[in-house]
């Protein structure tokens, strides 16, 4: 198989994926809103998203994202408009009347809005289309197998940082459960998180290749 330098490859994955970005926001939130099977719901969702990114990529369909202007912009204009639909639902967080009241997600949903949210950045697949190949020997057969491979550990440390942070953001939840005030600081920090998304939405829309 055509990888060569897998420890550096590892390494520099895991730092890209220890960098804050909206799945990890988007996961935290839900966590930190709905508790920790919401989290683990949607870092599963950011991880269907990679794993589609990583199929583009082997493919070649990145490739052609990358290359054609309409298709950028069609797939950023969706990205961003998603981003920002997001947000707005977590800016209507209202908080429970009731101290200790668990808020409820629906697992499905929450697992789709995290793989939407992965899917529909363009940013992503040409991150996976300029990543990639620096650890691919170019002219030597199993190119496909080699990006699926490499996509795979990638998606794979990078769902398991995102799991690590629906634990902890969870775990802040519980201690504070019995507060009175619990509710809201939940309902207010996926407000904020929820006003990230509309920038991170605004920012998308204003960005190019």
């Amino acid at each position: 198989m055509p990888i060569h330098d897998l420890p550096l490859f590892m390494t520099a994955a895991l730092l890209v994926n220890l960098t804050p970005g909206p799945d990890m926001l988007f996961v935290i939130g839900n966590s930190a809103a709905n508790g920790k099977r919401a989290g683990v719901m949607a870092s599963l969702g950011v991880g269907a998203g990679c794993v589609l990114h990583t199929v583009l990529a082997a493919v070649g369909l990145s490739a052609l994202l990358a290359a054609s202007a309409v298709a950028f912009e069609v797939v950023k204009w969706v990205g961003a408009a998603y981003l920002v639909w997001v947000g707005l639902q977590m800016l209507r967080s209202r908080p429970s009347s009731e101290p200790g009241a668990t808020a409820v997600a629906d697992p499905r949903k929450v697992f789709w809005q995290g793989a939407l949210t992965n899917a529909l950045n363009p940013k992503v697949a040409l991150f996976f289309l300029a990543f990639l190949p620096q650890f691919i020997s170019p002219g030597e057969s199993g190119q496909v197998m080699a990006f699926v491979v490499l996509g795979t550990i990638f998606n794979v440390g990078g769902t398991a940082i995102n799991v690590a942070m629906s634990f902890m953001a969870g775990a802040v939840r519980e201690q504070m459960s019995q507060s009175a005030s619990a509710g809201r600081v939940g309902a207010w920090l996926r407000r904020a998180v929820g006003a990230v998304f509309v920038g991170l939405g605004v920012k998308l829309a204003l960005s190019s290749r």
